[in-house]
């Protein structure tokens, strides 16, 4: 690991200063960022890192003005055990629970969650061994010709077919969310954005301090389903998440967002398939074949063990069927 300093930022406007330096990045749970410092797999890395903890204001969760007010410090331990998010935010509530381990929980903020950088191997690749498509001079994404059995079913972003590994992520994107930060408030279909080596829009020198979430509509119901290979702790090979409103037997709307399929969170048009229709297995099911609707696997390339990823088509079919019936 490469030396760096640290500030102990006491207001936003100090954060922003420290960061002005183009070399600084905010550090809060620091449970993604110290990993990719421990390997190195940036060519440019931070020599210094903003500890914005020491910021007082930028944590808690309240309701106020019609929406759901959760501080960017608020750990997902928070969120999943928060009674208010689990009855009527139940979706962000199962998402928080199923990111990582308790511990890491415990340090994990809602803001670091939705920040992180993308998993895939090459570009996490210990001294930058892949010097790939999203990084300063890279070239190519490795994953077209490599091992892509975790990557994108919709295609790249800027060269890219890695994917967004937020739990977090759908969820914001079916309860359409806004991202505020210390210069305005992002619709959250604007604030995801490959830019550079992130997976988010903001500028180097912005700070995510809140997420709002519009209170939802009498009748409504959300869920969260995830397919990881390891149940105790891993990262969503495919997220669902669906927020369904109800009136009466039928649905009245829904939104149908998946994660960690496509380079950002993916809001489909699967939810406009239940509208006036009774949440069943057919119905259900139906939603998941229109949520994939567009899907394509990556070209399998037998010089490597990788089975590719046309699985991930089907999984995303069952996630989806599975987060609307826990709907109904």
């Amino acid at each position: 690991m490469k030396t760096f300093t640290v500030t102990n930022a006491t207001t936003l406007d100090a954060a922003r200063a420290a960061l002005a330096n183009g070399k600084a990045a905010v550090i809060a749970g620091g449970t993604d960022l110290i990993s990719t410092l421990k390997s190195m797999c940036s060519p440019t890395g931070y020599d210094t890192l903003v500890n914005i903890k020491t910021i007082s204001g930028l944590s808690g969760i309240k309701e106020e003005g019609g929406m759901l007010k959760v501080g960017a410090l608020t750990t997902l331990t928070e969120i999943a055990k928060n009674e208010t998010v689990k009855s009527k935010y139940t979706a962000l509530a199962e998402a928080a629970r199923a990111v990582a381990t308790p511990e890491l929980r415990n340090m994990g903020t809602i803001a670091g969650n939705i920040c992180q950088q993308n998993r895939c191997w090459y570009f996490r690749a210990e001294d930058n061994l892949f010097n790939c498509a999203r990084k300063p001079g890279g070239g190519q994404c490795f994953a077209l010709t490599g091992d892509n059995r975790y990557h994108s079913i919709f295609g790249m972003v800027g060269a890219c077919w890695a994917v967004s590994p937020s739990d977090i992520a759908p969820v914001l994107v079916a309860f359409g969310a806004k991202i505020v930060t210390n210069q305005k408030t992002w619709e959250v279909k604007d604030f995801f954005a490959v830019t550079g080596e992130r997976q988010v829009a903001i500028a180097a020198d912005e700070i995510v301090t809140e997420i709002q979430i519009p209170t939802p509509a009498t009748g409504t119901k959300s869920a969260y389903r995830k397919y990881a290979i390891r149940k105790a702790f891993d990262f969503p090979i495919v997220g669902a998440a669906a927020v369904v409103t109800s009136s009466g037997s039928n649905v009245s709307a829904a939104t149908i967002a998946l994660g960690a399929v496509y380079n950002l969170p993916r809001l489909t048009t699967a939810g406009d398939t239940l509208v006036g229709k009774a949440i069943d297995n057919s119905s259900a099911e139906a939603a998941g074949v229109a949520a994939v609707a567009g899907a394509n696997a990556m070209p399998f390339t037998e010089n490597t063990t990788a089975v590719g990823n046309q699985y991930m088509i089907q999984l995303a079919k069952v996630m989806t069927k599975r987060a609307v019936l826990a709907c109904k």
